[in-house]
């Protein structure tokens, strides 16, 4: 770590785990899960089979591990937000930061594949896992804005919840809506829905 900045070798570290989660998911959805090794994630994306053991312990850690960063990214965005700035408004764009640069248009064949992979039940438990083990950290972030306790406190760990919630919601009608649509604008959505309160749309 340099002057507050990853050093060269954290940098590389962190583009070796990118590049064996982004090819673990790749082959995943064009082979089938039953049809991928370690062995064809680490030749895809130029490391060896022993140094993909060094960042991952099997194929769907290696999936969510995106997931898992996007969390973690969004929880650092929200610390760096204006204090002014409404919490709400502060959570939907950093939970939207992550997902900069995303495809504005879906490919129905991708989000179909990995609709389908995402019923493989190692990777239902992984993802559980991983955004269990990320909340802390969002919930640190909210309580960090709002002057609460993460551990004390059910205010930063509700938000926090809910906020993944909406994550999760976005992104599972993102891979099962019919016509595709683009997965920020529903994010948005979501949280726009949360912060009112969730009112009933009958009375619109």
């Amino acid at each position: 770590m340099t002057n507050g900045q990853p050093g060269l070798r954290e940098r590389k570290k962190a583009a070796t785990r990118e590049a064996l989660s982004r090819a673990a998911l790749r082959l995943a959805v064009e082979r089938g899960w039953e049809n991928v090794r370690v062995e064809d994630i680490a030749a895809a994306a130029g490391v060896s089979p022993r140094t993909y053991n060094n960042y991952f312990s099997g194929k769907a850690e290696a999936i969510v591990f995106r997931h898992r960063d996007r969390i973690l990214r969004a929880a650092e965005a929200l610390r760096g937000r204006p204090a002014e700035e409404p919490l709400w408004e502060a959570l939907a764009r950093s939970l939207a930061v992550p997902f900069d640069g995303a495809a504005e248009e879906p490919d129905p064949r991708w989000t179909a594949a990995v609709r389908l992979l995402l019923r493989e039940p190692v990777l239902q438990a992984e993802l559980v896992r991983a955004t269990a083990a990320t909340r802390a950290g969002l919930a640190a972030a909210v309580a960090a804005r709002t002057g609460t306790d993460p551990d004390r406190d059910l205010y930063p760990k509700l938000v926090a919840a809910a906020a993944l919630c909406a994550l999760q919601v976005a992104d599972e009608h993102h891979l099962t809506a019919d016509p595709a649509v683009p997965f920020q604008p529903l994010l948005a959505e979501a949280l726009r829905q949360l912060a009112a309160g969730l009112p009933d749309p009958r009375n619109r």
